[in-house]
């Protein structure tokens, strides 16, 4: 059996250590921060438990993936219903679409846009084939027509990417919009229209007691209880190949450094901190690209409310470029809790870059725009603000500009290429990816995985041409 060193414990660290150890390998999982889960990951806030964000765990995950979370959790894993809103035209629509609340809220000018559109396309043809010159904008508006694209997506977009859709590559449009074109966002509307996915037609999701981190948190236990090592609070300052011996991981902690040696490392963080930590070094050529991949960051800003509740609703959506927040979610509501009484938590998401000037900005001020921002979209705090809270994530999101597959490919090929060293997860594959897709790779890494220490990597070729169908569930 090998020993692994596995890099990061948001979910793909973790399934990976759960999974190894139950093979009976030896894992040794590093993660820079106090508690695993990474940007999946829950704390306590106000006696409340409260995510990095808003998370669910979706009916599309692969059903063995399911059922080891349904065992793990011990009957913690609630299925919640759906219930959400999105801001638009000034008008407030449910969220999953549903078609008595679409006919009787939604603007009549978006409702005749969307018409309009959708005799033209008839008129027209279908979307056609995709294009050399295509980008996230051109594949959508071929696809949803011009008034949903510049009505929610576009704005949407540029909010939560900072570029503008032109300059996005297609890509995003295949992975992250899930309804492509018009005859699926219908067919999404009608009963039973998700076909083998069904369920997701009922609009449900499945939510831990405890906050989305618990799921990490218990396969954490059940991979330490098989025999896997997790060191946390401990930083990779440094890996160095060993093409004929053990690689190592030098490590620090607490001021204490330590190094693992370990027959393979498995990297799930950001592939491009990874060609920085890598020794021989990078070529010039895969740091310039990995220099070239971004990441999106996001200010995550808490508002403790001395109420039992702000809405009944579990998150609220807000396309419109003069607010700047995307989302709003209330995680008392994903987790069904009325404890504890009198207090409630609001978790805004601001998406933003770490050299912008609001990043910068102060838990008093960034409470305050929030303030100000939901007064303006019509839900005014009615209730005291005790406390603001914020969590500056400086990787929420790849960027998919245009142009960027050159740039991963090469840095992806270079990582492809170390002697016993695998990229994986969404980091680690500047993927946008569920959080069951990353459990999905992690499995899918261990199967590769021979007793006698050889990896597969033909097997792993033909799972990673699978992950290429992944599609993001919101």
């Amino acid at each position: 059996m090998s020993r692994i060193a596995i890099l990061g414990g948001g979910p793909a660290g973790v399934g990976a250590a759960y999974w190894l150890a139950r093979a009976g390998h030896e894992a040794v999982l590093v993660e820079q921060a106090e508690r695993v889960g990474g940007n999946a990951g829950s704390f306590e806030l106000a006696g409340i438990r409260v995510d990095y964000g808003s998370h669910r765990l979706h009916p599309a995950a692969d059903p063995e993936i399911l059922a080891l979370l349904h065992a793990v959790l011990k009957g913690d894993l609630l299925e919640r219903p759906r219930h959400g809103r999105i801001r638009l035209l000034g008008r407030w629509i449910h969220f999953p679409l549903r078609p008595l609340d679409l006919a009787l809220r939604l603007h009549p000018r978006f409702a005749a846009g969307v018409l309009a559109d959708a005799a033209g396309k008839l008129v027209r043809g279908g979307g056609g084939a995709r294009r050399d010159d295509d980008t996230f904008a051109s594949v959508l508006e071929r696809g949803l027509g011009r008034t949903i694209c510049r009505e929610f997506y576009f704005p949407y977009a540029r909010k939560i990417w900072g570029l503008a859709p032109e300059a996005i590559s297609p890509l995003q449009a295949y992975k992250r919009v899930s309804a492509g074109s018009l005859a699926k966002l219908v067919r999404r509307l009608l009963p039973g229209g998700q076909g083998s996915g069904a369920r997701q037609s009922k609009g449900v999701f499945f939510y831990p007691r405890r906050g989305y981190g618990q799921l990490w948190e218990r396969l954490a236990e059940e991979a330490a209880a098989a025999g896997a090592e997790l060191r946390l609070a401990t930083r990779v300052a440094r890996i160095v190949l060993e093409p004929a011996g053990r690689h190592r991981v030098e490590t620090e902690r607490g001021g204490g450094k330590e190094t693992i040696e370990a027959d393979h490392v498995w990297s799930t963080i950001p592939i491009a901190a990874l060609a920085r930590l890598v020794e021989p070094g990078a070529p010039p050529e895969v740091r310039a690209a990995a220099a070239s991949l971004a990441l999106r960051g996001m200010l995550l800003v808490y508002l403790v409310l001395e109420t039992d509740r702000f809405t009944e609703f579990d998150a609220h959506y807000f396309p419109e470029a003069d607010l700047p927040f995307t989302r709003l979610s209330e995680p008392k509501n994903y987790a069904a809790v009325v404890e504890p009484a009198g207090r409630t938590v609001l978790c805004a998401e601001i998406p933003c870059q770490r050299e912008d000037a609001l990043w910068a900005r102060d838990e008093a001020s960034l409470g305050a725009l929030v303030q100000d921002g939901l007064a303006r979209a019509g839900l005014p705090l009615r209730a005291k603000v005790s406390a603001v809270h914020v969590e500056r994530l400086p990787a929420a999101y790849p960027i998919y500009a245009r142009g960027f597959e050159t740039h991963f490919a090469r840095l992806d090929g270079w990582a492809d290429g170390l002697p016993r060293l695998l990229s994986f997860g969404r980091q680690g594959l500047y993927a946008h990816d569920n959080a069951h897709h990353a459990l999905a790779m992690a499995k899918a890494a261990v199967s590769c995985l021979a007793p006698d220490g050889g990896f597969d990597r033909a097997a792993w070729a033909r799972h990673r041409a699978v992950f290429e169908t992944h599609v993001v569930e919101d």
